[in-house]
């Protein structure tokens, strides 16, 4: 159920509606009379191809029981946007329209994103009835902060539709990785030849970055550690960006104590130049010669420590993926390595990976990264509890 009250983010609704349906989602929007003054019942209607509730009184096929029955079939309630009016309201219990009494007569979750002035969100009053509203198990999406309609800049924005969607998925998602806290590496490193030019690969950071979602999704406190990459954050997500690997190494051994989990997906450069030249080297006939060094093994390193977190590699191989992807997870003493061809994922938004572990090898199906990733994290959790 799509609850949508009176502010100007209600456009936003209609949005969020079209993707919750084109996702599989049957959506029944109920709009409150301010709600209908910013997008009509018709607009809704059209884009959920069911009908919209607006009346308390509207007996329609709920037999004159609408506050009650509508939301007896639902999985979720989510009222978007949650003006002030409406988050007091639910704070006191109020119950007098349709969507508030809804509210106060669920069976199943609430979430509310609230959408506001932003001297509205911070005023105390709106800050007690948040806390609350949390305290009574209502799950509370966002607000952003930005540039709002009434040309003020602040907290107070409502999630886009598209992250209100993304919060919905994840707030169903089984929670296999509650308490724990996961650090990932993901992209590719860039190793400096001179100011302009490096020795970089084809990594787009795609897959880790699915993991670091999948990872949030599951529960997980999620910290990235990103080679340079053209890739949002996912929500709840700390990231650190880096360039070289000896700089996510750093980063890396840095943001270490406390994980329970490390995850090597970055496609680190295996050389390094020896020295990168201060200016930029002159084209000419003449041919270049590169002295490359070795870069240092992030995950080798942390594996290999003391008390290590559980640690996890990733291996992408031209060829013979079996023989070198478990002799990696042998050599480096891993319970597990993630392996797949290159062919079959780099850079794409699909991929096809095969999972080694002490029990042997799992393969999983192509599909994309973001469900191999939650894949991937729901093999971990059963080796974490196995362990």
């Amino acid at each position: 159920m799509l609850g949508v009250t009176g502010g100007i983010a209600a456009y936003k609704a209609a949005e969020l509606t079209r993707l919750l349906v084109k996702a599989g989602a049957a959506v029944d929007v109920v709009l409150t009379a301010a709600g209908a003054r910013f997008v009509g019942p018709a607009t809704f209607q059209a884009l959920s191809g069911r009908p919209v509730w607006r009346d308390l009184w509207d007996e329609g096929a709920t037999g004159g029981m609408a506050h009650i029955e509508l939301s007896r079939g639902a999985d979720a309630i989510l009222v978007a946007p949650a003006t002030a009016d409406f988050l007091a309201k639910l704070a006191q219990g109020q119950a007098d329209d349709l969507l508030t009494t809804l509210c106060l007569a669920r069976e199943c979750p609430l979430l509310v994103a609230p959408a506001m002035n932003r001297q509205m969100w911070e005023q105390a009053p709106t800050r007690r009835n948040l806390r609350q509203i949390s305290e009574d198990g209502i799950a509370v999406l966002g607000p952003a902060s930005g540039e709002q309609a009434c040309g003020e800049v602040g907290p107070g924005r409502m999630l886009e539709a598209e992250e209100l969607l993304d919060e919905l998925i994840a707030f169903f998602r089984p929670k296999l990785l509650a308490g724990r806290r996961v650090l990932l590496t993901a992209g590719p490193t860039m190793e400096a030849i001179d100011p302009v030019r490096a020795i970089t690969n084809a990594s787009s950071g795609k897959m880790g970055y699915a993991l670091a979602r999948a990872c949030q999704e599951a529960g997980a406190t999620v910290t990235l550690v990103s080679g340079p990459v053209a890739l949002a954050t996912p929500r709840g997500v700390a990231r650190t960006d880096v360039k070289s690997a000896l700089e996510m190494r750093a980063q890396v051994l840095a943001a270490l104590p406390g994980q329970d989990i490390f995850i090597a997906v970055a496609a680190v450069a295996d050389y390094r130049p020896v020295q990168a030249a201060t200016d930029k080297i002159k084209k000419d006939s003449a041919e270049l010669a590169l002295s490359l060094i070795p870069n240092p093994d992030i995950l080798a390193e942390v594996a290999a420590l003391p008390k290590p977190p559980f640690c996890v590699g990733f291996a992408a191989e031209s060829g013979n993926l079996a023989q070198y992807a478990e002799g990696k997870r042998i050599a480096k003493k891993l319970p597990l390595v993630v392996g797949n061809l290159v062919q079959d994922g780099i850079g794409g938004d699909d991929n096809s990976v095969i999972l080694f572990d002490a029990s042997g090898s799992h393969a999983l199906p192509t599909a994309p990264k973001l469900e191999v990733a939650r894949r991937i994290v729901a093999h971990i959790s059963d080796l974490l509890g196995a362990r």
